[in-house]
């Protein structure tokens, strides 16, 4: 029987879906014989991880399933639902929002098709702020509508959407029996983890253009940062082919960069983390290319 439905490379991503679950464990059951320091540096460990996930293995599952049989895929979903701390299948749905309107600007009513757009919020058609977006966007999403959207047309997963997400809450009010002072010590890295993701998403938009396909995703094509997460830099073409598997990223942008670089496809020089600190970002250097 085949398991993987795209390519064995796929065992990478799964593999660190399961150490980060292992990790996030650990954390709980370990916290009493740790120093209080040290469990302060795997706090920040823990909170840079659940963007990392989000973003690779959480992301690239939700576009290319990585195994054949669909219980496994199902399956794996839950455990992704646990290592990241909400519903894998209402992320899934938050996301292909997402690429419905690919970062739109808001229509006459002022609204947009993404939720996720940096321009939602935003002013005079200008993107909202990194700081709101950053730290206002974990309180956003409705659960109740997520859900609704879901079941019109596709009831099971809405269901196994409820279930992973009281699956999730089940194990951590057990987390708190067990240790409840480890719980509210690491629920503020939850937090920070889901605004990193959130500063993340805000740099894979800011200065790409939501009228023109090719560029609607901001790309960076560090080997580094896109070795370690799965391809992720590689976020223009991303978003003008999304069924491309992540193996094939590199490739892909081998084969539109010149028409990439005739549209005006923005690429910075950092990670997308740190887009605040890519100096393609800079007023000066945006009135240059302009």
């Amino acid at each position: 029987m085949k398991i993987f439905a795209h390519t064995r490379w796929d065992l990478a991503p799964v593999l660190a879906a399961v150490a980060h679950l292992a990790f996030d464990v650990y954390l709980i059951v370990g916290f009493e014989s740790r120093p209080l320091w040290l469990s302060a540096v795997l706090g920040c460990l823990y909170a840079v991880s659940i963007s990392w996930n989000i973003n690779s293995i959480s992301h690239n599952f939700i576009h290319t399933p990585y195994f054949k049989p669909r219980w496994m895929n199902y399956g794996f979903s839950l455990l992704e639902s646990v290592a990241i701390g909400f519903s894998q299948t209402y992320y899934h749905w938050v996301h292909m929002r997402h690429h419905s309107g690919n970062s739109d600007r808001p229509d006459e009513k002022g609204d947009t098709v993404d939720l996720l757009s940096i321009y939602r919020h935003g002013r005079d058609g200008q993107p909202e702020n990194v700081w709101s977006y950053t730290f206002l966007s974990f309180f956003r999403d409705s659960l109740g509508d997520i859900h609704k959207a879901i079941a019109r047309n596709r009831p099971f997963d809405a269901a196994w959407g409820r279930f992973e997400l009281y699956f999730f809450l089940g194990l951590a009010a057990l987390a708190l029996v067990y240790d409840w002072k480890a719980v509210l010590f690491f629920v503020p890295f939850y937090y920070i983890g889901n605004c990193l993701s959130s500063l993340n998403g805000y740099y894979e938009h800011l200065n790409g253009d939501p009228d023109e396909p090719i560029a609607w995703g901001v790309s960076s094509h560090k080997s580094f940062y896109n070795w370690l997460w799965f391809g992720n830099g590689y976020h223009a073409e991303h978003h003008y082919r999304p069924r491309t598997h992540w193996t094939k990223l590199q490739a892909l942008h081998e084969q539109i960069k010149d028409e990439q670089e005739k549209n005006g496809t923005h690429v910075i020089s950092t990670c997308h983390a740190l887009g605040f600190m890519a100096k393609e970002n800079r007023p000066s250097e945006l009135s240059h290319e302009s």
